[in-house]
């Protein structure tokens, strides 16, 4: 099953999906008819993993309580946790401002990360928190 697809920026209603006409109407997706969507650990803030939605996904996401997205690799649906055993129990879901990204709030079992990781942006930090990054700040 291939994701819905409108053209990039446009809002609009694709065909074939579960999501309401009234969420998805709202949707500015991608070329290719997904939206990024983010997953972060609802009691900590922790950002956890970007994954990729289109209406169905989204859907099944708002429906089942778990994360469910579309593999741009695989070109399938894909459930957190089926095959890894680390889940993600959805607490809550939102657009952002420009309605062209998810948060979703989970509460997630086991590692987010394909490689085994808490987190998919752990390994390779590019300024610490904190860090001299060489930019002035505003008040220098």
């Amino acid at each position: 099953m291939a994701p819905m697809t409108s053209t990039t920026g446009t809002t609009g209603t694709p065909p074939s999906s579960g999501l309401a006409p009234e969420i998805a109407a709202r949707l500015r997706r991608s070329a290719d008819g997904l939206l990024p969507a983010i997953a972060q650990q609802y009691d900590t803030g922790e950002v956890l993993m970007l994954g990729w939605m289109d209406d169905e996904a989204l859907h099944r996401t708002l429906t089942t309580g778990r994360c469910t997205y579309w593999s741009r690799s695989r070109q399938e649906y894909w459930v957190k946790g089926d095959t890894s055993g680390h889940f993600q129990w959805v607490k809550s879901v939102a657009l952002d401002c420009d309605a062209d990204t998810v948060l979703v709030k989970v509460d997630q079992v086991g590692a987010a990360c394909h490689t085994g990781d808490r987190t998919c942006f752990d390994a390779d930090v590019l300024l610490k928190d904190g860090a001299d990054s060489g930019v002035p700040s505003s008040d220098q």
